[in-house]
């Protein structure tokens, strides 16, 4: 199914004091812009393993301020990079699946987030193949959202516009607003968001050698709370 997609991911530069704030505490606004920024990376590179796939990137923020930019600016040069339009988190999504449509036409699109830097290329394209057998696929996370969206058709994305976002239930609102556009709707796999510092580390002690895990890892050491980083880890 990876042959004609697109790979959207929706990213907000790391800037200190307004990236990840809820790991604040115990991370400061630096540290907790540094994780965002390890984050990204890593979800970058799961993005470009993905074969014959096209990675589309929709950004919000001020990327010359962000944690990593000379990093981030390395990672995103090739890549398609869309500005996010709108005001609400709902609208953008929207908008930016409707953008990728005008640039990326006939193709069908999996979303995902920078929040769930376990990815691997390996999961987005089994992800993605589930759209030979449903118009859509949803991969819910264990906080009551979504990680991955996928639609064979990106116009059909108008639905998120009424769906409530960053609640324990925007998974189930996301699920009912494609229902009643009568999109069948497949399941992926359910992953873990790095919105508190216990998720962080949780998902950063499954991967050793990964710059999140470093990132994770220098706030663990500042407040004395382990955090395990393989020997030769990207940092």
């Amino acid at each position: 199914m990876s042959a004609d997609l697109c790979l959207l991911v929706v990213a907000k530069a790391p800037v200190a004091g307004q990236a990840k704030t809820r790991l604040c505490p115990p991370a400061s606004p630096a540290q907790a812009a540094d994780i965002a920024a390890a984050a990204l990376l890593d979800t970058l590179a799961a993005v470009a393993g993905v074969p014959r796939a096209t990675v589309v990137v929709a950004l919000t923020g001020a990327l010359d301020s962000a944690s990593q930019r000379d990093r981030l600016a390395e990672a995103l040069a090739g890549l398609v990079v869309l500005p996010q339009r709108g005001t609400g988190f709902a609208e953008r999504l929207s908008n930016a699946h409707a953008d990728v449509a005008a640039c990326c036409p006939g193709r069908p699109v999996l979303q995902i987030g920078m929040d769930t830097p376990q990815v691997t290329p390996e999961l987005l394209a089994d992800t993605a193949a589930l759209l030979a057998t449903a118009p859509a696929v949803l991969g819910p996370a264990t906080d009551g959202g979504w990680w991955a969206l996928g639609l064979r058709d990106p116009g059909q994305a108008a639905v998120l516009r009424e769906v409530p976002m960053s609640r324990p239930d925007t998974a189930g609102h996301t699920l009912a607003a494609l229902r009643r556009a009568g999109l069948v709707t497949a399941t992926g796999a359910k992953l873990s968001d790095v919105d508190t510092m216990a998720a962080a580390r949780e998902v950063a002690a499954g991967l050793p050698h990964s710059r999140f895990a470093a990132a994770v890892a220098r706030v663990g050491a500042a407040a004395g709370v382990g955090v395990p980083v393989a020997p030769g880890a990207v940092r």
